[in-house]
């Protein structure tokens, strides 16, 4: 019973932790500006209300892609001057901005981590995706693959098509969102795409059709940290408290992710 009572005991004193952290007063007029890619947007729609009702913290948000070319990425954005006090995107993108200085050291934490799937228009019959070889056959069938040109549209074209021998034989159409090419699918401009599913389960007009096969598989983390120069680093250092901790759990595990909560290396 002992070892069980500790485990108690230290998940309790980790969530006393969380609530003082929130808890702490700040000054009225904390404001923040957070940058979020797609992957985090499902959970962190949930969160946002419950955080800004226990803190009294306002908090606007801005989108932005985790990596790949145009104006549009968080990198391109910060590199501009887009004001931003938190950026929450892709492991990959995150390191990226930590290489280039634009994030305070020590503040990135892993918050969840989620699987490639195929989204499918609402109705239609769902292929199989669990071996490659029945994922290789399904994106040689469609007329059109829709994926986003950030991380996991990165992943696909650049990896996982090479690898199967077909980079050649497959239409690929990237967007610069998720919700652009799970777009596509609902409008039949795509027959199919493939995403992170955190960014399938909550798009209107899709079907999560399957997660695909482990050999060519992304397990995507992402991971949020407090920006370079902010000036609202408290309040910033609560929001990512927030979305770590075991209260962020359940939306993170209904937004088909699995909750983390762990510092970066």
């Amino acid at each position: 019973m002992l070892p069980m009572f500790r485990r108690w005991r230290a998940a309790h004193a980790a969530a006393a932790c969380v609530a003082v952290v929130l808890m702490a007063p700040l000054a009225a007029s904390a404001q923040l500006k957070v940058m979020i890619s797609g992957g985090f947007s499902g959970p962190y729609e949930q969160l946002l209300p419950e955080f800004e009702r226990a803190t009294g913290i306002s908090v606007t948000t801005a989108s932005g892609s985790s990596q790949g070319t145009g104006p549009q990425t968080i990198a391109a954005q910060l590199a501009r001057g887009v004001p931003a006090d938190v950026v929450i995107l892709s492991r990959e993108g995150l390191t990226e901005l930590i290489a280039a200085g634009r994030i305070a050291a020590g503040t990135d934490i892993d918050l969840a981590q989620t699987p490639l799937g195929v989204a499918v228009r609402a109705g239609a019959p769902k292929p199989d995706v669990r071996t490659v070889e029945a994922f290789r056959q399904v994106l040689l069938q469609a007329k059109t693959v829709a994926v986003p040109s950030s991380t996991s549209g990165i992943f696909l074209m650049k990896d996982v098509l090479p690898r199967l021998g077909i980079a050649e034989r497959v239409t690929v159409k990237a967007t610069p969102r998720g919700a652009g090419a799970t777009a596509m699918v609902a409008a039949g401009e795509a027959d199919l795409a493939v995403m992170p599913v955190s960014e399938i389960v909550h798009a209107p007009g899709v079907e999560l059709a399957g997660v695909i096969a482990e050999e060519v598989q992304l397990h995507q983390n992402f991971a949020a940290a407090v920006v370079a120069g902010s000036t609202q680093v408290p309040a910033a250092q609560k929001l990512i408290a927030f979305l770590a901790s075991g209260q962020a759990a359940g939306a993170i595990r209904r937004g088909g992710m699995q909750p983390l909560g762990q510092r970066g290396p």
